[in-house]
């Protein structure tokens, strides 16, 4: 099984719009690391999950135009930046299909490091906004990092 984890895209202050949606550069980013990634044609999805909170979605909504999944797009819970890192630890406990999860910090940093060290405080991704870090399963249920893109890797290209 591949997980992707996407920090959502650079979102407008509190002071310019309390709601953050993402900013041009947000959008940009967003769209220059799925274009990229979408030209591998390595990343296919069932779905596109997002904590809900509008800059998670629209992050979600970009990613969705360029790598169709079947399944769509989804708000779900357990996502949000508080939220327990546990929570998708057990679901993914469950799960065989590929997912892509669009959310925040801290909690993609956390869930990431419980995951890979079952020790959420571990710290062991530094996510950059509009980033996909891809972690994969093994046959025996143990997680390793796959890749990473930020859009400051893909500046020259």
């Amino acid at each position: 099984m591949k997980l992707y984890l996407v920090q959502h895209g650079e979102a407008k202050s509190k002071e310019e719009d309390p709601s953050r949606p993402l900013s041009e550069k947000g959008r940009e980013d967003v769209r220059k690391v799925v274009t990229f990634v979408a030209m591998q044609k390595q990343v296919q999805v069932a779905s596109i999950l997002h904590s809900g909170k509008a800059r998670a979605q629209q992050t979600a909504h970009i990613l969705a135009e360029y790598l169709n999944p079947p399944e769509g797009i989804k708000m779900t819970e357990g996502l949000k930046p508080l939220a327990a890192p546990s929570i998708w630890s057990e679901r993914l406990a469950k799960t065989e299909e590929d997912l892509m999860l669009v959310g925040h910090l801290p909690h993609l940093s956390k869930l990431s490091a419980l995951l890979l060290c079952q020790d959420e405080e571990k710290g062991v991704i530094q996510f950059h906004r509009a980033g996909i870090v891809c972690l994969e399963r093994d046959e025996l249920g143990l997680w390793s990092v796959n890749w990473m893109i930020t859009p400051d890797l893909l500046e020259s290209t």
